[in-house]
């Protein structure tokens, strides 16, 4: 009696199961900047969450790779901290027959981070003593140029190690883009790009491959996306902004950057490094998604569009705990009506 009870019960749990339509489940895939990965890592997670059947797979490879991977179509979207030139996005659109969207994510900055022994000081940088470093013409620690900023602290006489990316890096565009700014110099001889052919230094892939480097070399400097300096509690200088002022990065610094940089183009192709106000941090930067207009598939597509309505809505909302500063509403206005275009 008892074995047929259970094989009663089975039969109909078995039934009830089959008449339940099975939930299909979505995979997106992408790949790029590494600046904006630890909000985007987050933003995945928490949208996984609420939609169980959306899974959001990102690798965090550099903005190089991003535009390169957007472009032959390997990867449903990209990421970049550099937004994409005419040229690659002419590219991108006779590859794809379709427009690739540049839609803005969230501002972050990128700080000088230094590894010095028996040097505890927060240090302060002249924009065109981080170019004379750079270009190699300041190579000990004990320069000149580099005490008159910082009175009082007792430099070692020590070489300095620069460090940069080793991939093509929409850091290193943010970074050399502000170098070019305000160094005619570097400008002329190295100029800015996601990868320029550096004058002196080591190389690490990534954010985190550069962040690794300082943190165990004593007497280098490279710069990082300011997530990375405060997760690996390395020590990041404050930059002298357009104005004069000494300016740590900050969330507000790189919200007043932005308010305060030229006005949005509709295409959101913007650089804001160096830009003008006395509480400007200088090396801020939006950083984009890579998103085609009309994807191949149009139930991937959907999903973008959903997804990228809940990123610029409260999305936003977990942007500061992460040290990333959250797309002003003006923006935010403008992304959503940019969306609307996405199928």
């Amino acid at each position: 009696m008892i074995r047929k009870s259970v094989a009663v019960f089975v039969c109909i749990l078995g039934c009830v199961l089959l008449a339940v339509p099975m939930v299909a489940q979505t995979n997106l895939n992408g790949a790029g900047a590494t600046f904006p990965y630890p909000i985007y890592s987050k933003w995945f997670s928490e949208y996984h969450n609420l939609h169980s059947d959306i899974q959001i797979n990102y690798q965090s490879q550099g903005s190089g790779a991003g535009i390169r991977q957007v472009t032959e179509g390997t990867v449903d979207f990209g990421a970049s901290d550099m937004p994409m030139t005419d040229e690659q996005l002419k590219a991108a659109q006779d590859k794809l027959k379709t427009k690739v969207l540049n839609i803005p994510t969230v501002l972050g900055a990128v700080v000088p981070v230094y590894n010095i022994p028996k040097v505890n000081a927060e240090l302060k940088f002249a924009p065109d003593v981080l170019a004379d470093i750079f270009l190699g013409k300041i190579t000990n620690w004990n320069d000149k140029a580099i005490a008159a900023a910082n009175p009082g602290v007792n430099f070692p006489d020590q070489t300095i190690v620069v460090v940069h990316r080793a991939d093509g890096s929409g850091t290193t565009f943010v970074w050399t883009d502000y170098l070019s700014k305000v160094s005619p110099e570097w400008k002329s001889q190295v100029g800015s790009g996601t990868s320029v052919r550096w004058p002196r230094g080591m190389a690490g892939k990534g954010n985190e491959g550069v962040a690794g480097f300082v943190r165990n070399l004593p007497g280098s400097i490279g710069y990082v996306e300011l997530i990375y300096a405060v997760q690996n509690n390395i020590s990041f200088g404050s930059v002298r902004n357009s104005s004069g002022t000494f300016m740590k990065a900050s969330l507000e610094g790189v919200t007043a950057a932005a308010a305060s940089a030229p006005k949005m183009p509709p295409d959101f192709r913007v650089s804001i490094t160096n830009a003008p106000g006395k509480d400007a941090y200088p090396i801020s930067s939006f950083t984009w998604l890579l998103i085609p207009q009309q994807s191949k598939d149009a139930a991937k597509g959907k999903v973008l569009a959903d997804f990228l309505n809940w990123m610029v809505g409260d999305g936003q909302k977990l942007t500061t705990a992460l040290a990333y500063a959250p797309l002003p509403d003006n923006v935010a206005a403008k992304v959503r009506e940019t969306i609307k275009t996405v199928k």
